[in-house]
């Protein structure tokens, strides 16, 4: 059997006391207090979920209650002040320093009842959201890789698996998923983990300075090459490299990563001699390589070297009983960064945010929570406050009667300019948002500018 939620009634009046004890004893496990003294007693001796608090109490006053209630834990209770005092220097002063509500005497048993219905459910939400906090706290263990659901534990479970091995790891998934995490919980569950960590982006390096980042230069060996410069792979020698959106490397530059690959060994542009690379390496796409080896966009011997153990990092859609923990983990940190207190997120809204599609995945949620927090001016997030409406207002629909005449190619570049716009011109996080690369939309952008179009960024 549940057991009742405690509440404890903290007033003088004996009368007052025992009224309230005989209106809410079916409900509440009531215990009461005749002042300050008694109150913190009851509560350091037995605790309680509700207290209803009068502000003129004999000794102790009843807001140097209040602040000691909330010194003294860090999960405090819900307090509810009550006060003959109508005055709003009194109000303010209660709900700054803690109080959830103000009743002002003589009140209506209604509304006292509304009150702690709202106060109920206010408990209920951050009931959940502790447990919530509790499951983030230990998922942190593991790279910041949060959820709890089967697909996160298998996938968490994968990586154990192959973190101590020698095999190339290739992971797949949806742009925004988590892939470079993962990585990061690969190398910091194996042998090499006091070892560096190196991450490059091949899409955001132009082809002519890829092989150079990789492989690294003699002193010399073109113009302002001034000294020599040792490449990732150098860098990463016993530990790890990501090889982040390995599927954008030139063809030319694929069979040269192909070599090191196979004989573990690199020469810099320049250089005489070959040098021994003992690195274990990672590599990400969110494209479809088996397409691209059978399209011959891609080396189907280095798609073999790459995917000795494949891993598929899933999308939010397929773990969306994830979404409340990441959306609670994210509000949080963004609070944090923004200097705002820290925000809860109401039922209502996490159901929305449950049932959102979520096509950018855990950072497209990440960014609209941020975009909440920042826009946001009470101390909890509501549907209303969460906006989702604007990442809504940015997607294309097929069967809107303003695109019947539309080709495929014309939607292809509404939607290109709706997300540099949504964007405000950040390449990176337009094409994260398009799933593609940063290079396949720097070629796009390129074309249309030569059609004439404006195209910001």
């Amino acid at each position: 059997m549940k057991s009742r939620p405690r509440m404890l009634i903290v007033d003088d009046e004996q009368a007052t006391r025992e009224l309230l004890r005989a209106d809410f004893e079916k409900q509440y496990a009531i215990r009461c207090a005749g002042s300050g003294e008694d109150a913190l007693a009851v509560l350091e001796r037995e605790g309680s979920e509700i207290v209803l608090l009068d502000i003129s109490l004999p000794g102790i006053s009843g807001m140097d209650v209040l602040r000691e209630i909330q010194s003294r834990s860090e999960e405090p209770p819900t307090v509810i002040m009550i006060t003959a005092d109508p005055t709003v220097k009194s109000a303010v002063d209660a709900l700054q320093n803690g109080a959830y509500d103000y009743l002002v005497k003589p009140f209506s048993m209604e509304t006292l009842r509304t009150t702690l219905q709202r106060a109920g459910e206010r408990m209920r939400l951050l009931h959940e959201n502790r447990n919530l906090r509790r499951t983030i706290r230990s998922s942190r263990k593991f790279a910041g890789m949060l959820g709890s659901s089967g697909a996160m534990q298998q996938l968490k479970r994968d990586i154990e698996k192959v973190a101590d091995t020698r095999g190339t790891v290739l992971l797949t998934g949806e742009s925004g998923t988590g892939k470079e995490l993962c990585a990061r919980a690969i190398h910091e569950h194996s042998m090499r983990r006091s070892g560096p960590y190196v991450r490059i982006n091949c899409a955001a390096i132009p082809e002519s300075l890829l092989e150079a980042e990789l492989f690294g230069h003699e002193k010399g060996a073109f113009t302002n090459a001034i000294a020599r410069r040792e490449g990732m792979f150098e860098l990463a020698h016993g530990g790890t490299l990501l090889l982040d959106e390995v599927t954008e490397i030139d063809p030319s530059m694929q069979a040269k990563l192909l070599r090191v690959l196979q004989e573990r060994e690199i020469m810099r542009i320049g250089g005489k001699h070959t040098i021994k690379v003992d690195v274990r390496v990672v590599a990400t796409t969110n494209r479809d390589i088996k397409q691209m080896v059978r399209d011959g966009e891609f080396k189907e011997d280095l798609y073999y070297r790459l995917n000795v153990i494949p891993i598929h990092v899933p999308s939010l859609r397929e773990r969306s009983e994830d979404v409340a923990m990441l959306a609670l983990h994210f509000v949080e940190r963004s609070c944090a960064e923004n200097n705002r207190p820290i925000m809860e997120i109401t039922g209502p809204a996490m159901k929305m945010l449950a049932k959102h599609p979520w096509p950018g995945n855990v950072r497209e949620l990440e960014n609209s929570l941020e975009r909440s927090v920042i826009l946001s001016e009470g101390d909890a997030l509501t549907p209303e406050e969460l906006r989702l409406e604007e990442e809504d207002a940015v997607r294309v629909t097929v069967t809107s009667p303003a695109q019947d005449d539309m080709t495929l190619r014309d939607m292809e570049r509404e939607l290109i300019l709706r997300r540099l716009t949504l964007t405000g011109g950040n390449r990176t996080r337009a094409a994260e948002m398009l799933g593609i690369s940063v290079r396949t939309l720097r070629n796009k952008i390129n074309q249309y500018r030569t059609e004439g179009l404006t195209i910001p960024g």
